[in-house]
Order: structure tokens, then C-alpha cells, then sequence
């Protein structure tokens, strides 16, 4: 593929419709779908194999007799995973293809007990060992999934071909959007001109597809045209989208302060109703979370006990002092709350950070931007840097969502100070949910995001929370977690 930052920058004329076709007709693009849907569906067979597996070898090592039915099923996982539409490659998002997994896994149990009467190779324990089999290949396929997703991404293969419509500022910013994150599921090749685009044809950072005058019938080298609402495209004699030479179509409406996920579309007359659903908003999903976060935390918390005390042991020997760091953050409605982490620091942390800011203008202006420290002189050498970079600190936040304080998933609960650099409605917002452990900047930037990156990044779980989305940000935390990426 073409470098990205060239395709940015470039401001020669753009390729004819000739050259932008010949470029985009490598042999890997021509075959892309039969890759992806071969690369994902070998993905999750593989996981199901080893998930099945993994879960028979425990079974005998505990002295249960293992069944050989659960390995029938298998050769249905790539039908049902492709009906729920898994092996696309353009999309749906990330959070949307957890959930697709979720009922894939959910319809192949369904499959199990109206072939075999209950699920499969159960024995005399069928709930147990039915559930250990679907949580594993469910937990194990998406990461698979994640793996094999990325491989795509860095070949160029994830993503459908797409055309932009126009050629204004707000179309070049979607086409820098879509090049900048291809993760999204859109591969943009070139613009389509439309009447009003004669004057801005110049220094585009695409190749020229054609004007939208000239182009007839479906042309297969694009399956998407995206355009920006009615108002880019300019007023014509008659509506483009019949000349479009694509048979999927991706109206892109700039509509600030809305979620962009869970949304249904509704006929209205003549018109096109979106409907918003705001879970967060409806008390029997608040009550579900709640149950998670006990059904998850407690076990997690009899299990974290000797990490705990272990790491408690070393902070002791390395600075005197108490090892559980009580602070004051703000939480929910805006009421503080008394979070509890292992202490990384030094017992004289404050009096080091001023100092340190006071002698070094580029540690304060670091400090001034992410409330975080690239080298931080309050850390404690070995054991500190080890626990904030696999987040081990955060364990006894536990004892905050048991308590019903926290959530495991939110955003992230701030001191004072960093609450007051926002801006007013923006921190009404963040206090309407529940605080988490881990949230959607853990999953994102972690600390190497700035304040409007945080912002930016609340705002999207706030907005898309569902317990699907819950769900995905925990799994995802434990990936980062491993990569110790951006961790201060």
C-alpha cells in the first residue's frame, strides 16, 4: 500500500481514473475478501480447537470423565460465525463484532442442544463444563481475532474499498480519518468529483476516481461510496446517488454530542429517523452491571490477596511507610470518594514533585499537559515502575467496587485538580457515571493521552455504554496490561 504520510502531504495533481484503478489492482486487494474470511474463520477454529482442548486436559486432570462430542461441533463454527456476520472485513466496529461473537457462541450452543439434547461431552456435569466451553472460545477466539485483525491491518487487506464524494474540507478530513485509522473498516482510494468540486480538484491526498457526470454502472473495484450529507454535495438537478459506482452507500453526518454506536435508523414518511438508545439511562442495565461487578471483583479479590500482601512486603522494605495509599477523588454526582492503591511512590512524593517541577520547565509543562510524568522522581525504584506498568497498583481498587464506590468499568476517578482543568459540562457528564478501574483511555491512549484526548475519549464510553462495550474494554485492558503500553 502507499505510504500514508506521502498520501498526507502530497500536492501533485491527482492520478487519472486509469492510474488510480491499475494502482489499486495488486493481487492481495483482488483477492481480499477470500483472505480475510479465510484468515479470521482458520483464526477461530483454531481457537475453538485449543479452547476445547485446554478445557478436556483439565477436566481429566481433575479426575472427570472427558467427552469427545464437544470436538462435533467445530466444523459449525465458521457457518454460524459467518451468518452472524464476523468475516466481512469492513466493519461493523470492534465493540459490534464482540457482541456478533457473543451470539455466534450463543447460537452454537443453541445448535448443541437441539442436536444432542444438552451440551455437548458433559457428562454428568453439563452446566459446568457446557459454560467452561463457551466462555473459552469465546475469550480466546477474540483475542485470536484481535491478533489476526491487526496482521490484516498491517497488510493492507482490512478494509473495504471506499470512494469519497466530494472533494471539500470536510470530505478530506474523512479521507485523512479513514487513512489515519484503518481499523475503522474503510480502505479510501480515491475522490469522486461532484459539480461544485472544479476549483478544489488540486492537492488532494487521494487519487482522482472520476467525476460523478461521467461515471455509469457498478464499478467493482469499489464497494463504498461515502459522502457528507447534501450540503457537500451541492445542489444538482437530480439526487447523485443513482450515478454512484457502488451498491453500498455511507451517508457521513458531522452531528456533534450523539453516540455513534447501538443506533437504529427508522422510516418516518418520506424522511429517516435515527434512534438513540441511552442505556446508561435505564435501571435494569445499571442493575446488570452491578451484578458483574460483583460476579467479577469478588472472586478477583480472594485471588489478588497474596499478590497484595506479597507487593505490600516489598513497598516495606524499599521506603517505610504505609503500603496502601488512601486518596481523595471525585466519583459519581461529583462525591468524593476514598480510593485505595499500593503505594508506588515515595511516603515524600509531594515535596519530590514540586521540586522537580520547579528545577525542570519542561518536566512542569509535561505535567501541565497529561498530570503525569514521563521520568517521575516520586516513583520508587524497581517495585514502583513495576507495579503502574502492569497496573498491579490498581488492585486494591477491588475493595472500591465491592463496595459499590467504583464500577470495574468507567472513567477513570480524578483528584480535584484534574477534574477542575475541564470545563464545566464536560465534568457533569463525567460525574453522571459510575467511576471505573479500567476504562476506554486505559484501553486507548492510557497516559499518553492529553487532556482532550482524555476528554475526547469519556465522552465515546459515555455516550456508547452497554454492557457489550463493558465487556470488550475489560478484555482489551488485559492485552495493554501485557503491552505495558503508555503506562506511567
Amino acid at each position: 500500500m502507499a505510504d500514508v504520510g506521502a498520501l498526507l502531504t502530497r500536492a501533485d495533481a491527482p492520478k487519472s481514473h486509469h492510474e488510480w484503478r491499475s494502482s489499486d489492482e495488486g493481487l492481495a486487494h483482488r483477492f481480499r475478501k477470500p483472505i480475510v474470511i479465510a484468515a479470521l474463520s482458520s483464526g477461530d477454529v483454531m481457537a475453538a480447537i485449543a479452547a476445547t482442548s485446554l478445557n478436556r486436559t483439565l477436566i481429566e486432570n481433575i479426575g472427570l470423565q472427558s467427552p469427545d462430542q464437544g470436538y462435533l461441533m467445530l466444523p459449525l463454527v465458521i457457518p454460524v460465525f459467518f451468518l452472524v456476520g464476523l468475516y466481512s472485513g469492513c466493519g461493523p466496529s470492534p465493540y459490534e463484532r464482540f457482541r456478533l461473537r457473543v451470539i455466534g457462541v450463543a447460537a452454537l450452543i443453541a445448535l448443541d442442544l437441539l442436536i444432542e439434547g444438552r451440551p455437548n461431552g458433559l457428562g454428568g456435569q453439563p452446566l459446568a463444563i457446557g459454560l467452561c466451553d463457551a466462555i473459552s472460545v469465546l475469550i480466546l477466539g477474540h483475542y485470536v481475532e484481535t491478533m489476526f485483525r491487526a496482521l490484516l491491518i498491517r497488510f493492507g487487506l482490512w478494509g473495504a474499498p471506499a470512494a469519497v464524494v466530494g472533494c471539500g474540507e470536510d470530505s478530506r478530513k474523512l479521507a485523512r480519518l479513514l487513512l489515519q485509522d484503518p481499523s475503522i473498516g474503510l480502505r479510501p482510494i480515491g475522490f469522486i468529483l461532484t459539480s461544485r468540486d472544479q476549483d478544489s480538484r488540486n492537492a488532494l491526498p487521494l487519487p482522482l476516481v472520476g467525476e460523478l457526470a461521467d461515471l455509469g454502472g457498478q464499478d467493482p473495484h469499489i464497494e463504498f461510496a461515502l459522502f457528507i450529507s447534501a450540503s457537500e454535495l451541492g445542489a444538482t438537478a437530480s439526487s447523485p446517488i443513482p450515478w454512484l459506482p457502488t451498491c453500498r452507500l455511507l451517508l457521513v453526518e458531522d452531528v456533534q454530542d450523539l453516540q455513534s454506536l447501538w443506533l437504529r435508523t427508522r422510516t418516518l414518511g418520506g424522511g429517516i429517523g435515527i434512534e438513540i438508545r441511552r442505556d446508561h439511562c435505564l435501571p435494569y442495565k445499571q442493575t446488570l452491571k452491578r451484578i458483574i461487578d460483583l460476579l467479577v471483583a469478588v472472586p478477583a479479590a480472594v485471588l489478588a490477596g497474596p499478590i497484595i500482601l506479597l507487593l505490600a512486603a516489598a513497598i516495606k522494605v524499599i521506603d517505610p511507610g504505609p503500603a496502601i495509599y488512601v486518596q481523595d477523588r471525585i466519583g459519581r454526582n461529583a462525591k468524593t470518594l476514598r480510593t485505595f492503591k499500593l503505594r508506588t511512590m515515595y511516603a515524600d512524593a509531594e515535596q519530590r514533585l514540586q521540586e522537580h517541577l520547579r528545577c525542570d520547565p519542561v518536566a512542569s509543562a509535561e505535567w501541565q499537559r497529561f498530570f503525569k510524568l514521563s521520568r517521575d522522581p516520586r516513583i520508587l525504584p524497581t517495585i514502583g515502575d513495576f507495579m503502574r506498568r502492569t497496573s498491579l497498583d490498581e488492585l486494591p481498587q477491588l475493595w472500591n467496587v465491592i463496595r459499590g464506590d467504583m464500577s470495574l468499568v468507567g472513567p477513570r476517578p480524578f483528584p480535584a485538580y484534574h477534574m477542575n482543568s475541564f470545563d464545566d459540562e464536560f465534568r457533569v457528564i463525567r460525574t453522571s457515571v459510575q467511576p471505573g478501574i479500567t476504562g476506554m483511555w486505559q484501553i486507548s491512549s492510557r497516559s499518553d493521552g492529553d487532556l482532550e484526548v482524555q476528554k475526547a475519549q469519556d465522552l465515546f464510553y459515555i455516550r456508547n455504554w452497554s454492557i457489550w462495550l463493558d465487556l470488550y474494554i475489560l478484555l482489551q485492558t488485559v492485552i495493554v496490561v501485557l503491552e505495558a503500553k503508555g503506562a506511567r
